[in-house]
C-alpha cells in the first residue's frame, strides 16, 4: 500500500489535485492525519464517500500501525509494541515528566550492529522502517498518553544512519507537521564509517538545516575496549570517529553528544573516566552517562550508584560537560528490544 502519513500539506494538496480533487481536500486530509489522528479513510467524513472508496481501491492507506501490547511503568513510562502491515513488530516508548513528553522511536526492525548490551541486536535485522512507520510511533504515544510529544529521540530499535533519508523525512514531519523543533530531536548512532559528514550534508539538502542533536554511542574510552562492547567498532577506529565528529561540527555548528553506557566493573572505573576525559579534551561536546539496564543472555552488571557518581564527578573535574540520564521503566523491562523479543518467543 502507499501510505500517506508522513506527507506534507503541500504534498497532500498535490496528491489530491492529481486525482482531480480541489486542493482544499488535501488540507482536510492533512488535518485529519496530524491533528485528529485518523487511522482509516472512513473516519474522514469531510471527504466525499466516493473519494474514500477510490483511495482504498487504488491501494492507498493512511499508514497507521496496530497496537499489540502496552506496558506502563510505575513512573508512567509507556512502552508500546506495534504491528506493521507486513506482520513485523517494532517498539516505541513514551517518557513523561511534568515539563515534557519524550518519544523514543525506532528506525529499523531489528539491528545489524550487534552491540553486546542491547536486546535489539539479539533478534537480528529484518528491514528499515518507512516514514509512516516512524511517524506513527509519536502519534500512537500522543493518543495513548493524551499529551503532545515535546521531544523525539531516535534511540529505539535500529541504526538511524543506515536509514538516513527516511529518518530525515520523518524529522521533517515531526518538525513541520507535529510542531516539534529540530533542537528537540536527537539521533543516536554507533557511528558508520564515512557517514557523519554525509548525513549532515544530506540534512542540509533535504531540511535546509541540521539543528537536531547527533548523539554518538561511544561507550568506551579506547579502541580495544570499545570493540568488545560494539563488535562493529573494529571497522571504525575511535580516533577517526572523533575526527569525523569534528568535521560534522564544522559543517553544522552543532556540538556532538557522546553516549556512554556504564557497565559495572567493565568501563566504569576511575581510570576509564580519566582516559575518556583526555580523549574528549578540547572537543566541543557533551557526555551523556547511562547506567546499564540489564537484559537476558548477557552478564553485564548495572554499576553501583557510588561508582556512577564518582565517574560523573571525575569527568566534571576534568572539564567535560556531562549529565546522567535518569533510568526509566526498569520495572517493565524498558530496555530497547526486550518487549519485541518476549513477544516473538510467545
Amino acid at each position: 500500500m502507499n501510505a500517506l502519513l508522513g506527507s506534507s500539506e503541500r504534498e497532500l494538496e498535490d496528491f489530491l489535485s492529481s486525482l482531480g480533487q480541489p486542493a482544499f481536500r488535501g488540507r482536510q486530509l492533512y488535518d485529519w492525519l496530524y491533528v485528529r489522528g485518523a487511522r482509516y479513510f472512513d473516519e474522514i467524513t469531510v471527504l466525499p464517500k466516493d473519494l474514500r472508496i477510490s483511495l482504498k481501491e487504488q491501494g492507498f492507506s493512511i499508514g497507521r500501525l496496530t497496537e499489540i501490547k502496552r506496558l506502563i511503568s510505575k513512573d508512567a513510562t509507556t512502552k508500546l509494541l506495534l504491528g506493521t502491515n507486513d506482520g513485523e513488530t517494532i517498539e516505541t516508548v513514551g517518557i513523561p515528566t511534568d515539563q515534557r513528553l519524550t518519544v523514543c522511536v525506532s528506525s529499523q526492525i531489528g539491528c545489524s550492529m550487534g552491540c553486546k548490551f542491547c536486546a535489539t541486536g539479539k533478534s537480528g535485522f529484518q528491514r528499515s522502517l518507512a516514514t509512516n512507520e516512524i511517524v506513527d510511533q509519536a502519534l500512537s504515544i500522543r493518543e495513548i498518553m493524551n499529551r503532545r510529544p515535546s521531544h523525539i529521540v531516535f534511540m529505539g530499535m535500529g541504526e538511524p544512519l543506515l536509514n538516513s533519508e527516511t529518518v530525515l523525512a520523518a524529522i521533517r514531519c515531526f518538525n513541520e507537521d507535529l510542531g516539534i523543533g529540530q533542537r528537540r530531536i536527537t539521533i543516536s548512532t554507533v557511528g558508520i564509517p564515512g557517514s557523519l559528514k554525509k548525513f549532515g550534508e544530506l540534512a542540509i539538502k533535504l531540511l535546509g538545516r541540521a539543528q537536531f542533536t547527533l548523539a554518538v554511542s561511544l561507550h568506551a574510552p579506547n579502541q580495544e575496549l570499545r570493540e568488545t562492547i560494539i563488535p562493529m567498532a573494529k571497522n571504525y577506529q575511535i580516533n577517526q570517529l572523533l575526527a569525523d565528529c569534528k568535521d560534522y561540527f564544522a559543517l553544522t555548528g552543532r556540538r556532538v553528544s557522546f553516549e556512554y553506557i556504564l557497565l559495572g566493573d567493565l568501563n566504569d572505573q576511575s581510570h576509564h573516566a580519566h582516559q575518556l576525559a583526555r580523549l574528549l579534551s578540547g572537543f566541543q561536546s557533551h557526555v551523556n552517562l547511562i547506567a546499564y539496564n540489564p537484559i537476558e543472555e548477557e552478564s553485564f552488571k548495572r554499576p553501583t550508584n557510588k561508582r556512577i557518581r564518582a565517574f560523573q564527578s571525575l569527568l566534571e573535574t576534568n572539564g567535560i560537560a556531562v549529565s546522567l540520564r535518569k533510568s526509566r521503566g526498569l520495572d517493565q523491562d524498558a530496555a530497547c528490544g526486550q518487549l519485541r523479543r518476549q513477544h516473538n518467543r510467545d
